[in-house]
């Protein structure tokens, strides 16, 4: 058997920021340092950061006063950021500079007069953060039946988000539906599906035709990694999504010849390295790297974290 590793995987460069805050703030600070919600979907890099003294909470509630807090990358509310300023929590935003923009969107549609449309998973983080940034006038859609049974009031009021993870296919089904029924509907300035999710499942699908069994390396919660499983299913490949090397099954192996290997955004490359390492017990016996695109696209971290 032959491994394939999709080119890019892995980290993406708001997830290597948002890592960073936490780190650094633990540097300056010392533990502990409170983070709202997981900093990123992924149950090692959370483990990680908690051995180091980061505190997961679910609630500001959960923070004592005069403490440290970091929002999760994928961002928060606005009555979340002014809880936060009113008990005088030192805070560092870790949310991502490309769920940040879709948030700018939000406030200028609604500036505008707009009723906002959020394509969107319900329950997602990032989602509550962005319906968050609007008190009401904003609804949520996750497919083109949703896109049917949507009530507004003003068809030539209207405007569209994105939540920025989502499958760059299903996304455009449902953008297509809003545009049939909505002709006069407004659109982001740019598009808000995020380059790192739009390059992953790029390559997933120059991978899928190469190989007849995908691993997504990433957890459960993880949307863009749930996403790159399903690109691969769609094209008519077996694919599975795996928290780490444990959760491999060696019955996936049987009878197959290249296996495809790749990672979501916020799972780091550790794991793609045990993956691999499991599978060359278990008669892999070569890895090949695929061509694909090289990212090189950095954000800046948070005044008063920067490094000199």
């Amino acid at each position: 058997m032959e491994a394939l590793l999709a080119q890019p995987r892995g980290f993406c460069a708001g997830v290597d920021r948002a890592i960073a805050i936490v780190e650094r703030a633990l540097d300056l600070h010392g533990a502990p340092i409170y983070v709202r919600h997981e900093i990123v979907h992924n149950d090692h890099v959370v483990a990680d950061l908690r051995a180091k003294g980061a505190v997961f909470v679910e609630s500001l509630d959960e923070v004592p006063a005069g403490a440290t807090v970091v929002f999760s990358a994928h961002g928060v509310a606005r009555s979340v950021r002014d809880e936060a300023q009113a008990r005088g929590l030192s805070v560092f935003d870790a949310t991502c500079p490309l769920v940040t923009k879709v948030h700018v969107e939000v406030a200028r549609m609604r500036r505008e007069g707009r009723e906002v449309i959020m394509i969107g998973h319900a329950g997602h983080p990032e989602v509550e953060g962005t319906m968050g940034q609007a008190d009401g006038g904003i609804h949520l859609v996750e497919s083109v039946d949703d896109v049917a049974r949507l009530q507004v009031a003003d068809p030539a009021r209207l405007a569209y988000v994105t939540q920025t993870t989502l499958s760059v296919d299903d996304c455009r089904e449902v953008i297509d539906a809003l545009r049939a029924r909505f002709p006069q509907v407004a659109e982001p300035k740019k598009q808000d599906i995020c380059y790192a999710t739009q390059n992953r499942q790029d390559a997933v699908k120059f991978m899928v035709p190469q190989c007849d069994l995908v691993l997504v390396i990433g957890s459960p919660t993880s949307s863009n990694s749930n996403r790159l499983r399903e690109v691969a299913q769609k094209m008519g490949c077996e694919a599975h999504l795996i928290g780490s090397a444990a959760e491999l099954d060696p019955g996936w192996l049987t009878g197959r010849q290249r296996i495809g290997i790749t990672a979501g955004a916020s799972a780091p490359e550790v794991l793609v390295t045990e993956v691999l390492a499991r599978l060359k017990t278990l008669g892999v016996r070569s890895v090949r790297q695929l061509p694909g695109v090289q990212e090189d696209t950095a954000f800046p971290l948070p005044k008063g974290l920067a490094r000199p």
